[in-house]
């Protein structure tokens, strides 16, 4: 009987240790505080990169000139060493993302990741004097420019392609 005992003892223990852990976890998210603002966007400053990328590249590096201040880049990147490869990041005013990039990358691999596994559709578009193509179908939606001297320019995100090609309009060369 002693055993018995024991066993009853140690079962009761664990269930009294089960809510008083249960009770302390729910003490905890209610006195715990709770922020559902969304996080203010980190900004960055691309203008050293992009100087940087300009007299690198073995081709035009695209920057945008002329977005309104609600457009904000939040990434920049230029790898010399892995196909001379230019990204720009933005969070559009709707809070979609918008990226700008560019590489000399083999143009069928670049494009799909670029644009996330995006496919070519007959879709062209007619923006600051350059003909783009339109992609969809991966996670992103995608303008695609065949550029100078053997580079790719892409314009993806989750953005609406009115957005992709706000972006696209106001890509500068240089």
């Amino acid at each position: 009987m002693a055993g018995s005992n024991g066993k009853q003892k140690t079962a009761r223990d664990m269930i009294l240790s089960l809510g008083v852990i249960v009770i302390a976890a729910w003490v905890i998210y209610l006195f715990v505080p709770h922020d559902d603002r969304p996080r203010e966007v980190q900004q960055v400053d691309y203008r050293v990169e992009l100087l940087t990328a300009r007299r690198a590249a073995s081709y035009p590096v695209a920057a945008p000139e002329g977005l309104p201040d609600t457009w904000k880049a939040t990434s920049v990147r230029f790898q010399g060493d892995d196909f001379d490869a230019w990204h720009l990041g933005f969070h559009a005013p709707d809070g979609e993302y918008v990226t700008v990039e560019q590489s000399t990358q083999q143009r069928s691999e670049f494009v799909e990741e670029a644009s996330q596994g995006s496919k070519a559709t007959k879709v062209t578009e007619q923006i600051g004097g350059r003909t783009w193509t339109r992609y969809t179908g991966g996670r992103y939606d995608a303008l695609v420019l065949q550029g100078a001297a053997g580079s790719t320019t892409v314009v993806a995100g989750t953005g609406s392609f009115e957005q992709l090609s706000t972006m696209a309009g106001a890509l500068k060369l240089a």
